[in-house]
């Protein structure tokens, strides 16, 4: 394959797993807040109680995806594989 189509194939699969950890993590975080924190606090609170679960899962994605990119930056050669990551387009000077 060539690195267009490699890099084609990376950006599908880092969207995927983006997808599937803030997707996995939001259902841990609010089933969470509704086993541990909900039954203590008043019902009103339901409504602050869920953006700050989004927020949180969010944030949660982002740090396991620059986890993630860290550890395949690691143990893959990127740049063999999807060409030089520092491209100076003519007239950017």
């Amino acid at each position: 394959m060539n690195k267009k189509a490699n890099a084609a194939l990376f950006l599908f699969g880092a969207t995927v797993f983006n997808i599937v950890v803030t997707v996995s993590s939001f259902l841990l975080l609010i089933f969470a807040y509704g086993r541990l924190l909900a039954p203590i606090l008043p019902a009103g609170s339901a409504a602050w109680g869920l953006p700050v679960v989004f927020v949180a899962a969010i944030a949660f994605s982002f740090g396991a995806y620059r986890f993630a990119l860290r550890v395949l930056m690691k143990r893959v050669n990127v740049e063999a594989l999807f060409g030089p990551l520092n491209i100076r387009r003519k007239g950017s000077d």
